[in-house]
């Protein structure tokens, strides 16, 4: 798999990082060519991610890369933090669970959403979510 040099560094610190994230991914899976519904499964896995990011982990960085494997397009997404990290990844995938006031579905259901999602965290070193839709 190639990655093309097509990237984007953005900080999220405040909601508004938030809509600009959701808005350049939108904006990005459209030029790869991914459909109206890939398209929406991507935004709202991104939403939910870099929303999580912002609650949890105190705000970080999110990339956005082009991807090309042969024919295959797609994007994928790195939502990178300093927080507190993850205690227990498995436990938070599970739908219901939550560690603040949220319903507890964000992360499993950003999962269910992407055709790759992996999760490298521990307490007191941050977390690190990489996920990616393909055409």
């Amino acid at each position: 798999m190639a990655t093309t040099p097509a990237r984007d560094l953005m900080e999220v610190r405040s909601s508004d990082d938030v809509v600009r994230v959701r808005q350049q991914v939108r904006a990005r899976a459209v030029e790869v060519g991914l459909s109206l519904v890939d398209q929406t499964k991507i935004v709202t896995a991104a939403s939910e991610l870099a929303r999580n990011m912002l609650d949890y982990g105190g705000g970080g960085v999110t990339t956005i890369e082009t991807m090309t494997d042969g024919h295959r397009r797609g994007l994928r997404l790195t939502f990178e933090d300093q927080g507190p990290g993850i205690a227990d990844v498995q436990l938070a995938l599970k739908d219901g669970y939550t560690s603040g006031s949220g319903l507890g579905l964000g992360l499993g259901g950003a999962k269910r959403l992407c055709n790759e999602f992996s999760i490298d965290s521990a307490p007191g070193r941050g977390t690190r979510i990489t996920c990616a839709r393909w055409k």
